[in-house]
């Protein structure tokens, strides 16, 4: 089996021998000491190569152990025609080869399998080391966080310390709420770190998402919910007492007034103070249904009937239908759109309201005031949605009022209902859309409609 390596071990043998021979008898007895030295290098160059050659496979066992050390099977073993056994020799270091490159390619199909799944998730996720260096950022995350690739969530220190913080401080199993307030957006963001060690290194992933919307709907229902509740025991007991109270004035009514004769007993008297008594009962009835049936339509929202729409078409009807009260306080109500025409998806009616709702509140802001101005405005985002935009240059809402504005029947006008802008924000989620506001006081207040 090991013919042919023995013949050439044997033949190099020979052949050594036969040159440090030659070369004794050129030395010794024929005087040719330069030929001799010659026999003697060619003799010492034969041993190397019987050296290399009995080490080959040595070698070969050390590159492929250093390829797969390296994960580098990109190398080639042959045998050189040294027999069968190192054939099979070498046919065993290429299949291992082979079955290396095979589990290599699997995994990497693996990684980029879980990758495009985790790029693919609606859950924003960041996996960073123990430095902060971020491993995974998904695409989730970016579109939330408005950010490019990140080599180190440090980056993300300009949107919000806070977050940062969280990120790097936060413990498993705990959640925190962090805010962050952006030109024409608020997120209600909630953090989750979870920790674990790869290879003796600490790593994270952090999931991070966008509560406000969720918390909006919830709060709002859960006004709904109440308006109903309320709405409906106050009809029941305010409509019987209103439906008496006509009752009672018509009967009244029939009643002739006295004479005078006996004042004492005048029943006219008693009766006119009767009949006042029970028109003012009718009359606060009737107030106050009226009051109850502007609360009832928060809760009574017609389905959108979702059409095409334009921006700048939207706008200018807005401000026809509202050109005699912007005439009378000699505002200067401009319209901006950019790219224009800006199309989007809605219903006409109810996002005309939502429109007249913030002009009629912008106008209110501004009465009074020097150089007063209303800006319409639409534009596309970051996110190609289309936005429209009330902005007005009054006196700003505070932050601590920023927070209410958007609860039913909070109200800071004497005469206000308190529903406008809950009623908006409803009709925006109906859109699948949102509603914000972001003031900064003496400056401008702008209401945002996303779509």
């Amino acid at each position: 089996m090991h013919k042919r390596f023995r013949i050439q071990i044997i033949v190099r043998l020979v052949a050594i021998v036969a040159v440090l021979g030659g070369a004794y008898g050129l030395a010794t007895e024929a005087a040719m000491y330069e030929l001799a030295l010659v026999a003697v290098l060619t003799a010492v160059y034969l041993a190397w190569r019987l050296i290399r050659y009995v080490e080959k496979t040595a070698r070969d066992l050390t590159r492929f152990l250093e390829s797969v050390r390296y994960a580098d099977f990109s190398q080639g073993f042959t045998s050189d025609g040294r027999g069968p056994p190192f054939d099979r020799l070498r046919d065993a270091f290429r299949d291992v080869t082979s079955a290396f490159r095979r589990i290599r390619a699997e995994k990497e199909e693996q990684v980029r399998y879980l990758e495009n799944v985790v790029q693919h998730i609606g859950i924003p996720l960041i996996s960073f080391r123990d430095d902060g260096t971020v491993e995974l950022m998904n695409r989730a995350a970016r579109r939330l966080l408005r950010t490019g690739p990140i080599r180190n969530v440090e980056a993300l220190s300009d949107l919000s310390p806070e977050l940062v913080e969280h990120l790097r401080t936060l413990e498993p199993a705990r959640q925190a709420m962090v805010r962050v307030t952006e030109d024409d957006r608020t997120m209600q963001l909630s953090v989750s770190v979870s920790r674990f060690r790869l290879r003796d290194e600490a790593h994270a992933i952090a999931t991070i998402q966008d509560l406000r919307n969720e918390l909006e709907e919830k709060e709002m229902e859960a006004w709904q919910q109440l308006t109903r509740v309320l709405t409906h025991e106050i009809m029941n007991s305010v409509a019987p007492i209103s439906s008496l109270a006509s009752t009672a004035h018509r009967l009244l009514a029939e009643v002739p007034a006295g004479d005078g004769a006996d004042p004492p007993h005048d029943t006219g008297e008693v009766t006119a103070d009767a009949r006042e008594a029970v028109e003012t009962i009718e009359r606060r009835s009737r107030g106050l249904i009226s009051f109850v049936d502007s609360y009832r339509s928060f809760t009574k929202i017609p389905n959108p009937k979702f059409e095409v729409l334009e921006a700048r078409e939207m706008f200018e009807n807005v401000r026809r239908l509202l050109r005699v009260q912007i005439e009378e306080h000699d505002l200067r109500c401009t319209v901006e759109v950019n790219p224009d025409p800006l199309e989007f998806t809605a219903d006409p009616e109810l996002i005309e309201q939502v429109l007249i709702n913030l002009t009629l509140n912008a106008m209110q802001a501004v009465e009074g005031r020097e150089e007063a101005r209303i800006e319409m405005r639409a534009r596309i985002d970051r996110r190609s949605r289309p936005v429209l935009q009330i902005a007005d240059n009054g006196p700003g809402i505070p932050p601590d009022v920023q927070e209410r504005i958007f609860v039913p029947f909070f109200t800071t006008k004497e005469d206000g209902s308190g529903i406008g802008l809950s009623l908006s924000r409803q009709i925006m989620r109906l859109h699948g859309g949102t509603l914000t506001v972001r003031s900064e006081p003496d400056v401008e207040t702008v209401f945002t409609l996303r779509f």
